[in-house]
């Protein structure tokens, strides 16, 4: 089992910047794929971005595509999300999630999905102003 903290979530302005951190606890963090998610009020969790293992693969949403970027520093069980070039439809809670699931090797399709990670943080909200 793996705990998720988020942190570095604030109020910035359009056009700002923030960087997420998510600090895990547990088992072998190496063991788990690492992902970021969010939600909107009145709107269902979606898919931001995902790293695997070691890092050496990332994935992003078309939405956030050239603006965040996703990594970790498995000595430090630690998840990042970098988010540049923020806008008012980027306000959102923003989740952190392991993986542990087979599937990911299987089926790229899988790195998108939300029931594909098995442990979720509490999420910290991040406001962005226009």
């Amino acid at each position: 089992q793996v705990q998720l903290v988020e942190s570095g979530g604030g109020l910035v302005q359009a056009g700002g910047s923030l960087r997420l951190s998510c600090a895990a606890s547990g088992r072998a963090f190496s063991s788990y794929a690492m992902g970021w998610f969010r939600q909107a009020p009145g709107k269902e969790r979606e898919f931001v971005a995902a790293v695997s293992w070691s890092g050496s693969r990332t994935y992003h949403a078309d939405s956030v595509k050239g603006r965040f970027t996703i990594s970790r520093d498995n000595a430090k069980n630690t998840v990042y999300l970098q988010m540049n070039s923020l806008k008012p439809e980027d306000t959102a809670v923003y989740y952190c999630a392991a993986a542990s699931s087979s599937a990911l090797r299987k089926d790229d399709s899988s790195w998108y999905k939300v029931f594909t990670y098995d442990y979720w943080g509490q999420g910290t909200q991040v406001t962005v102003s226009s």
